[in-house]
């Protein structure tokens, strides 16, 4: 249906309001916040730690490194943590608390197996 050139972009404009609209209904149902952005935003050239934007980057390069910072980024990485970052300054702004991105990790606590002296090992 998407190569019909009169009706793709209705036909692929509509397949993106049903997600949405479905995506905001279970974020509500789970006490969640949906926030759309624009799509317009620049969020994989625009770097996620000091927030130098470049003027282009090729789809076919897919990672890159900021002549702000020098750091090392995956364009879809980057682009995530962009994306969180305006959606917690969009919740933000709307007068919602959000939590500090990131928080503190997880302490994880491996148990090593005991090795008894003359024991045999598998």
């Amino acid at each position: 249906m998407l190569k019909n050139r009169s009706l793709a972009r209705a036909i692929s404009d509509a397949g993106w309001h049903s997600l949405t609209s479905k995506i905001a209904y279970k974020a509500e149902r789970a006490g969640r916040h949906f926030v759309k952005l624009d799509q317009w935003q620049a969020t994989s050239k625009t770097c996620a730690d000091c927030g130098h934007k470049l003027a282009e980057l090729p789809l076919d390069i897919r990672a890159w490194e900021c002549p702000g910072c020098g750091e090392h980024h995956d364009r879809d990485v980057n682009a995530a943590l962009n994306i969180r970052r305006l959606g917690i300054a969009a919740l933000r702004a709307s007068g919602l608390h959000v939590p500090a991105p990131g928080g503190l990790p997880k302490t994880v606590h491996a148990t090593a197996a005991a090795v008894e002296g003359g024991s045999p090992r598998l």
